[in-house]
């Protein structure tokens, strides 16, 4: 019984993993703390455990990183000049860049917040430093989600091999 109960909770980690991995670059997704929740669900098996440390130790990065990835998006389009319009503009534009691909998620953000700093009122050359600044947050922050979501498959993975 135990033994079906493990892989059931492993697969089910597994599941939770990878759709972290997702979340990290898809912001209707809460990425990396469903990727906690993936080790947490491996720490609950009855073969395999982490300690309390490492668990209480990337909950506190995880809650960083979500924390910083909300924010940083904000503070760099603030520290390169810009507006709340540029924010909800970069936001906006990573939604619209997701259904173009790989390239709309990159682009979709800065150009978002140009246009937001546009309707803003800024003149173009000072729109696009606002942008620059939007879209650098967005790919920091990104990349931190990465970096966590990529960390804790590596645990799973090493973990139960």
């Amino acid at each position: 019984m135990y033994f079906f109960m493990d892989i059931f909770l492993l697969v089910l980690a597994g599941a939770f993993l990878l759709v972290g991995l997702l979340g990290a670059v898809l912001p209707v997704l809460p990425g990396i703390p469903l990727s906690y929740l993936g080790i947490v669900l491996v720490h609950l098996t009855g073969r395999y455990e982490f300690s309390n440390q490492f668990l209480i130790v990337w909950a506190i990065i995880v809650i960083v990183v979500q924390l910083l990835d909300n924010f940083l998006p904000v503070i760099t389009t603030r520290k390169f000049g810009g507006s709340k319009k540029g924010v909800w503009g970069s936001s906006i534009g990573l939604i619209v860049g997701l259904f173009i691909g790989p390239a709309g998620v990159i682009a979709g953000p800065f150009i978002g917040a140009f246009v937001g700093e546009l309707l803003a009122g800024k003149q173009s050359h000072l729109a696009f430093k606002a942008a620059f600044g939007s879209f650098l947050g967005l790919i920091v922050g990104t990349l931190g989600k990465l970096i966590v979501a990529g960390m804790l498959i590596y645990y799973y993975v090493v973990t139960i091999i």
